[in-house]
């Protein structure tokens, strides 16, 4: 169980700073908020491969993604983060 864990900190991690990386702007995250960006990217990730693909339902929707649906995840997270984000300053100005 512990490895578990770990293993899904350190690909949390990776993919995290991946989509960081991979989409330009400023996102000043602490090395937990990345690991959290990973590991909700994944489960977005395995959803969205989930639905695409077809199955049924019953198999398990919310699944960890490998490694690209982390990223690809991870990148869609940030991306919906940004743009609630983005409206809350708006509104405190």
């Amino acid at each position: 169980m512990l490895w578990t864990i770990v293993s899904w900190a350190v690909l949390g991690l990776i993919a995290g700073a991946v989509a960081r990386l991979l989409v330009p702007g400023p996102d000043p995250m602490s090395i937990p908020a990345t690991i959290m960006l990973g590991v909700v990217g994944s489960f977005v990730g395995g959803f969205l491969g989930f639905v695409l693909f077809g199955k049924d339902f019953g198999d398990g929707a919310l699944q960890p993604s490998g490694i690209i649906g982390s990223i690809l995840g991870g990148i869609v997270v940030l991306l919906i983060w940004r743009a609630v984000g983005g409206r809350r300053h708006a509104l405190r100005r």
